[in-house]
């Protein structure tokens, strides 16, 4: 894993009412807008939730800055400048499939040619639309250039950011983050960030949320403490540029589309900010695992980093979940996740070293996908390992870090994820066949 320096400050908490100011005294004092802000900097409030939520849940920040953003030409499809972004998946342009899926890791752009953060996303699955604000998405990115001035906001959702290789240097309007491999990010919807590389080529993963945002797990009979902990979550302190007579490019996903806006100013001039609606960056190293110290196993719910909830109770639209470094110690049991059907989607990532449950061919930079219903489980090799292995105290996973984006929706898949993007182990299903018939009567 990379041990890139960072460098930026930071405030922590999760879900905090922060304040941040880059200039001394910019917030204004005892009220939101006055007639004349300090600095002579406009008021603008950045909405994450409708007003009339209740109290719990509402979300929203209030932004200074030295222009407001509704400074800016129209705004115009953007065709141009990525075909292999997709939000809406009802049509018919989507392939649906229960099979069991796995890619090879995903290439990275060749040096001949420049892919920025936008320019390399690409979409694996989904379900659901945002112009509903129900559903989800699955994306991979893999770039090697910076956004020189180019800002993206997405008004479709939120997104949480997983880097495989590379340092993702972002510049938000509320400040700046270093988030490296082995860390994630979430970018809420209309916050508008760059994104650059410092140490060269990136990949990772991203999953994005049409009608949800993301919250810590509730804990139930864990306690108080354990798994994410709030104060391991930091988000960025205001920052800001003064840049005019300087053309910007402000791209927005909307309602499934890219457009494209012309400025003549730096998106980022916010000198002090408010709120509890902002980005935020997590080192997964710091979540405590929890798990069973007697036998059995307990249900992958207790390796949930966040998740997105849906109206049930229970159900989530999207959980994060980590499969960390820890120690299995369990007696009488077999230890490697067991076969299974489920009534959840199961898209997994691996951001480095190996995974307990496949011996060979899931890799860093690949994926798997296994359905809602369609059994999954160890391989072959695996199972035999697990059921001769000697039981006493194991540490699990050194230097690994697997992942899952769990959804109750059934994922549909892209052309390119399941036809072009030429990643598709064809032979996956042989990594069970080998199972054979052990009954004795």
């Amino acid at each position: 894993m990379t041990h890139y320096k960072d460098d930026y400050v930071y405030q922590q908490g999760f879900g905090n009412h922060f304040s941040s100011e880059a200039l001394k005294d910019a917030l204004p004092k005892g009220q939101n807008t006055p007639q004349k802000c300090p600095y002579n900097l406009y008021a603008e409030q950045l909405s994450g939730t409708a007003f009339t939520v209740p109290r719990t849940h509402n979300q929203r920040s209030w932004l200074y800055r030295i222009r407001p953003s509704v400074v800016h030409a129209p705004f115009v499809t953007d065709k141009a400048v990525n075909q292999l972004l997709v939000s809406k998946f009802s049509s018919e342009d989507i392939l649906i499939t229960p099979t069991q899926i796995r890619w090879s890791p995903f290439d990275l752009p060749s040096s001949t040619e420049k892919v920025n953060f936008i320019e390399g996303l690409k979409s694996v699955a989904g379900a659901g639309d945002p112009a509903c604000r129900s559903g989800l998405a699955v994306h991979i990115y893999c770039a090697n250039a910076d956004m020189t001035r180019t800002a993206f906001y997405n008004s479709d959702g939120d997104i949480l950011i997983v880097p495989q290789q590379g340092v993702l240097d972002i510049f938000t309007e509320f400040g700046k983050m270093k988030v490296r491999p082995n860390e994630i990010a979430v970018i809420q919807r209309g916050v508008r960030y760059t994104v650059n590389l410092p140490d060269g080529p990136s990949r990772g993963y991203v999953l994005e949320v049409f009608g949800a945002h993301y919250e810590l797990p509730d804990l139930g009979p864990i306690g108080a403490n354990g798994l994410a902990n709030p104060r391991d979550f930091l988000t960025p302190v205001a920052c800001f540029e003064e840049e005019d007579n300087v053309t910007w490019d402000i791209i927005t996903k909307f309602n499934g589309l890219l457009f494209r806006a012309k400025q003549n100013h730096t998106p980022f001039d916010v000198v002090a900010w408010h709120g509890n609606y902002a980005p935020y960056k997590y080192n997964l190293n710091d979540f405590c695992a929890i798990n069973s110290v007697s036998f059995d196993h307990l249900d992958p719910s207790i390796f949930t980093v966040l998740t997105a909830k849906s109206d049930t109770p229970g159900v989530a639209i999207a959980d994060f979940v980590i499969f960390p470094p820890r120690w299995a110690v369990q007696e009488k049991t077999f230890r490697p996740p067991y076969f299974h059907r489920n009534c959840m989607s199961e898209f997994m990532g691996l951001i480095t070293g190996d995974y307990d449950g496949k011996s060979d061919g899931f890799l860093p930079g690949g994926a798997s996908l296994h359905s809602i219903m369609t059994p999954h489980g160890p391989d072959a090799n695996v199972f035999e390992m697990a059921t001769q292995a000697e039981l006493k105290p194991v540490y699990v996973g050194k230097n690994n870090q697997a992942f899952m984006f769990e959804t109750s929706f059934m994922l549909s898949l892209t052309h390119w994820g399941l036809k072009t993007c030429g990643k598709v182990q064809e032979e996956y299903y042989k990594a069970w066949e080998k199972l054979e018939n052990k009954f004795k009567k």
